[in-house]
């Protein structure tokens, strides 16, 4: 009896814990409430790719809306993929998430997208071996179109929007266009990826420092090879303090480097990884966009991130009929542009990839 009573006593003590530690929260917002008061309906397109597959485990663990926001997911992707869609969800069932209070896998649109609070739209038609990016834009124009359509006729009026299928950001600007009573600041495109990257490549040229202390990294433009990944505004904090230490250019010292092999290793890092391993970015493009959502959500907490948002009455005097990635500070939902000085060989390369935007606006248009 004396040892029942010490083991009871221990699982009491250990269950006490466990219960302490909880309360604790130590992913997603942690400083933050759960940004909805009920549970929020996301939609992920393209659920049985492998980017979508990434993004709803993530999604599980809190990584979207923070550790204590419950989600109900709805799943989305064409009749022939509804098997492979099955079996997606009998692993998220698997994973007994808490934070999933509903799982729905679908191959139509109304069920879909009705009442959808955030809809992560993955989907999109590869880009085939040879395809032209024009011959792209037009395959999958007739998508986002449809799906333009589908938030417009079924969804929350204050659905949040990130296009991650690319041509992500002109995908995101002909989704906005047929959804025309939905705000237009709820449409964005997701160029977190190439920040990442961007500050990997710092990280790793410094060989020192840890991510978390390259702040200020912007992507400006497309998601594609003429987007400018830049240097000009960041800077390396302290690891201990978080006090600005120094600027990343002079931490780097070597101009060369920043303006060849550091942009052009970012412009290209998508077509590299495709030679190396055979297929696109998966993981990491899961994990940006995971990040895009909850600093978006949740906010930035004053951190300046790369998002491309509608151009309307940008400060940089760029066309405003685009989605463009710009420096960013979010708030509860809310995005706002931060002004910055530019060099004129910044500008140079800021207006590089707003024709190639515009050019794609009016292939995908034109349509």
């Amino acid at each position: 009896m004396h040892r029942v009573n010490k083991i009871a006593s221990h699982l009491s003590l250990q269950n006490s814990n466990e219960a302490a530690l909880s309360t604790s929260n130590t992913s997603g917002c942690p400083s933050c409430p759960a940004p909805f008061n009920r549970a929020c309906k996301v939609l992920v397109t393209g659920a049985a790719g492998n980017i979508a597959y990434a993004i709803l485990f993530g999604i599980g663990r809190g990584k979207l809306l923070g550790p204590s926001q419950k989600i109900e997911l709805y799943l989305l992707d064409i009749p022939m993929m509804s098997e492979k869609m099955k079996g997606v969800v009998m692993e998220l069932r698997d994973c007994a998430f808490p934070l999933i209070t509903k799982i729905v896998a679908t191959t139509d649109y109304k069920t879909a997208f009705t009442d959808v609070d955030v809809a992560l739209l993955v989907g999109a038609k590869p880009r085939a071996k040879g395809m032209l990016r024009g011959d792209l834009l037009k395959a999958n124009a007739n998508i986002f179109k449809g799906q333009g359509e589908a938030i417009e006729k079924y969804a929350s009026r204050n659905v949040k929007v990130c296009v991650v299928g690319n041509p992500a950001n002109t995908n995101a600007l002909i989704t906005m266009k047929n959804a025309p009573s939905i705000p237009r600041c709820n449409f964005t495109a997701m160029t977190r990826l190439d920040q990442n990257r961007a500050v990997a490549q710092i990280a790793d040229k410094l060989g020192n420092v840890g991510y978390d202390q390259i702040q200020n990294v912007i992507i400006w433009g497309n998601h594609s090879a003429t987007q400018y990944p830049d240097v000009s505004h960041a800077y390396l904090t302290c690891a201990k303090t978080g006090q600005v230490v120094t600027s990343v250019r002079a931490a780097l010292n070597d101009e060369y480097w920043i303006d060849n092999t550091f942009i052009k290793t970012v412009q290209q890092r998508g077509s590299a990884i495709i030679k190396a391993r055979g297929l696109s970015s998966a993981a990491s493009a899961a994990n940006a966009c995971l990040d895009h959502v909850r600093d978006w959500l949740c906010g930035s907490n004053g951190r300046i991130v790369s998002m491309a948002v509608p151009s309307a009455g940008n400060p940089y005097g760029l066309d405003d009929d685009i989605l463009y990635s710009f420096p960013v500070t979010c708030d509860a939902g809310n995005w706002r542009i931060v002004k910055l000085p530019v060099s004129t060989q910044s500008r140079q390369r800021m207006k590089k990839t707003e024709q190639e935007l515009v050019q794609e606006r009016q292939t995908a248009l034109g349509i």
